[in-house]
């Protein structure tokens, strides 16, 4: 019996992205990101309890700028999966579904996510936490 060659899946070739596909992808993102995040804070409260060497270690990593920026995704990675799970629990309500909304929230939780980490960060840096 001759094997049937199947076509794939039409959705790369076909159709566009759209606001709410991106949302869904970078909820998915941002919990990963969520977990490296928690690792390296696990990694700096565990060397603090190593000693001054490895907190020392830690620290610098930390202050780097590889690790200024993982600490920025991290930011931004805590503030979109809240803002998003607030819309998520209006969809479990039930409202929020129709077009018009679900594309005025998503708009909503990109720019509330973006601008409540700038705010921290901003705040942090002010206080005299990023020098």
């Amino acid at each position: 019996m001759a094997q049937v060659e199947r076509p794939l899946s039409p959705h790369l070739q076909i159709y566009k992205p759209q606001l709410t596909s991106i949302l869904s992808i970078l909820h998915r993102m941002t919990g990963v990101g969520l977990g490296v995040g928690t690792l390296l804070l696990t990694w700096w409260l565990v060397s603090a309890a190593y000693g001054p060497e490895s907190f020392e270690t830690s620290q610098a990593f930390i202050a780097s700028w590889f690790g200024r920026l993982l600490l920025f995704g991290f930011t931004y990675s805590l503030f979109y999966h809240l803002c998003n799970g607030i819309r998520h629990l209006f969809w479990d309500a039930g409202w929020g579904f129709e077009l018009k909304t679900a594309y005025t929230t998503g708009w909503l939780v990109v720019i509330a996510s973006v601008g409540l980490t700038l705010i921290s960060w901003i705040a942090g840096y002010a206080s005299g936490g990023g020098a």
